[in-house]
């Protein structure tokens, strides 16, 4: 029988849980739930039960958030909860929380059985699937790079995992890899608890069920690995801890977006090395170009470039002095993506809300969507200048 871990649950109710698992329970106080990792960290710790019951000391609302994120993490444990509570919609709530199952605290033994023996099931099958999942061969790791700063980079990484993470199609995380002055949080509009450093140190660093308990939720449903608060913090993070993370997060997600620093870093070519896509961006101006192009030789040469590449040139203005047709014989190669200079950017950046989080229907949003279009089945990315896009961002 399915180990059982109840939090908060009464001592006549753990007995009962024992009785249905011949005793094979894990009974803590609510306050574990306020300890390093949380719920996920004593879900592991006490060896992923099949059946984990959140008791009438843990607060409602706290105990339908933590089914909520159990369920879209896919922890492959039942979530139960067990209540005083006489609220007649409360079933219907726990349930689209993605709660498996309801109880009373005085429920009889029959009752508990029953619970144990279905959450058991389902926990057994949920740990199935997620096997088959993690062979699923559409799982993409997508590096969006650049030779230089100031051109976008941040802004079309946030969107491209926002709009991955709003598609339906799989789990999307982003990983802000610029370790010394990452923005990706900014540019969300998060506040997040958990930063890069916190993600490869510690039982984070091997386990990837405390590894997601350390990720930021965004609105959208896309998952977060912050940039580090300081520049400090940043630099004692390793290309090996990098690689460690990237290889992990591939394993538990459909897509795994990474925001790089300007240039190739150690952090960078470790990613590269796992990478299925890579969107290398410039500019549209002489330095910026001739630093693409540099770029994708030395890459080139180091046997670095994804299968899949996807050149962008990001804030395309005629009034500029160059044309696309000089720019793709300077790189010699045709632009994927042309993203005109707007005036919408500036203000979804300073305001933390990405373009594709909202209904925005614009030249720029509708640049980005179909940049996230490339990620998708049944997507046919084209290149050339008959396949090239013309649209806006910066």
């Amino acid at each position: 029988m399915s180990t059982v871990l109840t939090i908060g649950v009464g001592a006549e109710l753990v007995q009962r849980f024992a009785t249905a698992c011949d005793g094979d329970v894990v009974a803590l106080g609510v306050e574990a739930l306020d300890a390093d990792g949380g719920l996920f960290a004593r879900v592991v710790e006490a060896g992923s039960p099949g059946v984990t019951v959140l008791g009438p000391d843990v607060p409602e609302e706290r105990a339908l958030a933590l089914a909520t994120r159990a369920d879209v993490l896919a922890t492959p444990t039942c979530i139960v909860m067990a209540t005083n509570s006489t609220d007649p919609d409360l079933w219907m709530r726990a349930m689209h929380a993605g709660v498996r199952d309801l109880l009373t605290a005085d429920a009889h033994q029959d009752h508990v059985d029953g619970v144990v023996s279905r959450g058991a099931e389902w926990a057994s099958a949920r740990r199935d699937a997620l096997r088959e999942t993690s062979g699923d061969r559409g799982h993409r790791v997508i590096v969006v790079g650049s030779a230089k700063g100031g051109v976008g980079k941040t802004t079309v990484s946030t969107n491209l995992a926002v709009g991955l993470a709003r598609s339906g199609v799989g789990s999307t995380v982003l990983v802000d890899l610029d370790v010394q002055f990452g923005d990706v949080a900014s540019a969300l509009g998060l506040a997040p608890e958990y930063t890069l450093p916190d993600t490869v140190h510690g039982a984070a660093s091997t386990d990837p069920l405390v590894l997601k308990s350390f990720l930021t939720r965004h609105e959208s449903g896309l998952y977060v690995v912050a940039g580090s608060d300081s520049p400090a913090a940043g630099d004692a993070v390793t290309a090996e801890q990098v690689a460690r993370l990237v290889d992990t997060l591939s394993q538990e997600f459909r897509h795994v977006v990474v925001d790089t620093a300007p240039g190739l870093s150690d952090h960078t070519l470790v990613t590269l090395e796992r990478a299925t896509d890579l969107v290398l961006m410039s500019s549209m101006d002489v330095p910026g170009v001739r630093g693409m192009r540099k770029e994708l030789d030395v890459l080139t040469e180091l046997h670095l470039v994804p299968r899949n590449r996807h050149l962008l040139l990001n804030g395309s203005d005629a009034a500029g002095g160059l044309n696309l047709a000089d720019i793709e014989a300077t790189l010699g190669a045709p632009l994927d993506i042309v993203l005109s200079r707007s005036n919408t950017v500036p203000l979804s950046t300073n305001t933390g809300v990405p373009l594709l989080a909202g209904q925005s229907k614009d030249q720029v949003a509708r640049g980005l969507q179909t940049l996230v279009s490339r990620f998708l089945p049944e997507s046919e990315p084209k290149r050339g200048v008959l396949g090239r896009l013309r649209v806006g961002a910066r």
